[in-house]
């Protein structure tokens, strides 16, 4: 993991305008920060999504579960996070007395961890088989994963991609999905730009924290010298793309050392590192990325406020 790292970081920050990934963000504190990130009154996602489950659990379960499909199948969720959300699903699978196995993937270790110790506690009849990875790894995984598959990615995190990343992605998500799988996925919807930027921007700098991390993360595991006062968040959001954007701003000329790379990088007052994209859909939106990536929308389930889509896809 630590040379992937060190390979992204000496990529990105040769970049203009200079570029990390908000892969990175998940070590254990900022797994941490983003429990507490997703229960702000700003950050209306996850509640959002939440509800959603709450309410439609049997219904997504049937969307996952066509009539052509029989015997035990996987259900594989990436950045399956704390599993909050998902264990509503569980539950009302596990009450269907379905035979299936539950495959939770995350980047972060104490993430998976701390998953599965309450898995074992709230549903210990629940056949689980974690696994530590990157999306890269996940998606090869799945590929050779035999039988029926229902695929979660939930959260809005297909937000984080750019729209070429986005599509290439989701092309390679489909690949391996035969016409009995399924794939769910969670969409932000558009809607207030104003509400969108708070929850990005909190008032009480948990995600100016979580951002900042990264760079803490840098110092202690690629000897970088990151100095975390000289940084600040911003948080931007554009309405005519839906592009919800957070960046580090260098707030002085500096220059920062990172021992693993034997390199010294050069940062002007007031320039940007780019960490994060979380952009926000139209339904109409979702159905012309699906059809790109040869899916077809199997039924689209939304909360009261149409705050947020969870869109079942299939072949």
């Amino acid at each position: 993991m630590t040379e992937n790292l060190a390979a992204h970081v000496a990529e990105g920050l040769r970049r203009m305008p200079k570029t990390l990934s908000s892969m990175y963000f998940y070590d254990e504190v900022g797994s941490q920060l983003f429990q507490q990130i997703m229960a702000l009154p700003e950050y209306y996602p996850t509640r959002a999504e939440y509800s959603i489950f709450e309410a439609q659990s049997a219904a997504l379960v049937a969307a996952l579960n066509p009539p052509e499909a029989s015997g035990p199948f996987s259900l594989v969720e990436l950045g399956a996070g704390d599993g909050l959300k998902t264990k509503l699903l569980l539950r009302a699978l596990l009450a269907t007395d379905q035979a299936f196995t539950y495959i939770p993937v995350d980047i972060s270790p104490s993430a998976v961890a701390g998953l599965m110790a309450s898995l074992q506690q709230e549903l210990p009849s629940l056949h689980v088989e974690p696994l530590v990875a990157d999306y890269g790894t996940a998606l090869a995984t799945l590929a050779t994963l035999p039988g029926r598959k229902a695929v979660l990615f939930l959260g809005s995190n297909i937000g984080n991609f750019d729209p070429v990343g986005r599509a290439g992605f989701l092309a390679q998500l489909a690949a391996p999905l035969g016409p009995a799988d399924r794939l769910l996925l969670g969409f932000d919807l558009q809607k207030d730009p104003r509400r969108i930027r708070a929850a990005y921007d909190d008032a009480q700098g948990v995600t100016a924290a979580f951002n900042r991390n990264l760079l803490t993360r840098l110092n202690r595991e690629l000897g970088a010298d990151f100095a975390l006062d000289r940084w600040q968040h911003y948080a931007d959001y554009e309405p005519l793309t839906g592009a919800m954007r957070s960046f580090l701003v260098s707030t002085e000329a500096q220059t920062v050392c990172i021992e693993a790379l034997g390199q010294a990088f050069e940062f002007a007052a007031w320039e940007l590192i780019h960490t994060e994209n979380s952009y926000k859909f139209t339904q109409p939106q979702i159905a012309e990325l699906a059809a790109a990536a040869e899916m077809r929308v199997v039924a689209t389930f939304t909360d009261v406020a149409t705050d947020f889509a969870d869109v079942v896809l299939a072949r």
